[in-house]
């Protein structure tokens, strides 16, 4: 009874740690909160989630297939979620400004804000390598665990996850009423540039041993 409470705590603790760390996807949610509504980067931080939380999944399942397949052909994940980071740096770094009452959000415009960083860190499949680090650190295998006990810890690490790009949108959008059009037009400047600049090292780091940076885009 107890370890089935303790599992979708340690998710939640898993899912939240694991998002923590800002990458690029975490630049995006946060111009896009700054940029648009709090509703656009929480939606981009929910499609993060949802791809991390199929990455736990195979984790916890071993699901050999996939990481197996996922690992052989790494390069060419890295190499198109390189180019797509750079493609939406770009996109930033030219979006026009607008004021908070020109900002509509629409059903599409939030299912793209999803559907774009769900495919961007779906191709970094490395990041299974952080679920396996975490729940090793915590204990946790799936080894003769139950389907269920295993699921429960999957949520978790949804909700925990959730939870992290709530928090950090709602806090960024608390502070956007400092930001006036001026300060917006030089973010989507400087948060383009360094999204562009994530792209080109994910590109280069194909061909070119990048050290501790390669640890940073993973």
């Amino acid at each position: 009874m107890m370890n089935s409470l303790l599992l979708p705590l340690q998710g939640v603790l898993v899912g939240f740690l694991a998002s923590v760390p800002l990458g690029p996807i975490g630049v995006i949610c946060i111009q896009r909160t700054l940029n648009g509504t709090q509703r656009s980067g929480f939606f981009s931080g929910l499609g993060a989630a949802t791809a991390d939380t199929l990455f736990a999944t195979l984790a916890v399942f071993s699901l050999s297939f996939m990481t197996d397949f996922m690992d052989e052909h790494k390069q060419w994940f890295t190499a198109i979620g390189g180019i797509l980071i750079i493609a939406v740096g770009f996109s930033i770094f030219y979006k026009r400004v607008r004021r908070a009452s020109q900002r509509r959000q629409t059903r599409s415009s939030l299912l793209s804000d999803y559907l774009s960083t769900f495919f961007l860190t779906l191709t970094n499949p490395a990041y299974i390598l952080v679920f396996i680090t975490l729940f090793a650190a915590l204990g946790i295998s799936s080894e003769g665990g139950r389907t269920g006990g295993n699921l429960s810890l999957i949520f978790g690490v949804l909700t925990g996850a959730t939870c992290w790009w709530f928090l950090l949108t709602y806090a960024v959008d608390k502070l956007r009423k400092r930001f006036r059009l001026r300060h917006l037009w030089w973010i989507n400047k400087i948060t383009g540039g360094v999204i562009i600049l994530f792209g080109v090292l994910l590109v280069l780091s194909l061909v070119v041993d990048l050290g501790p940076v390669d640890r940073i885009l993973a």
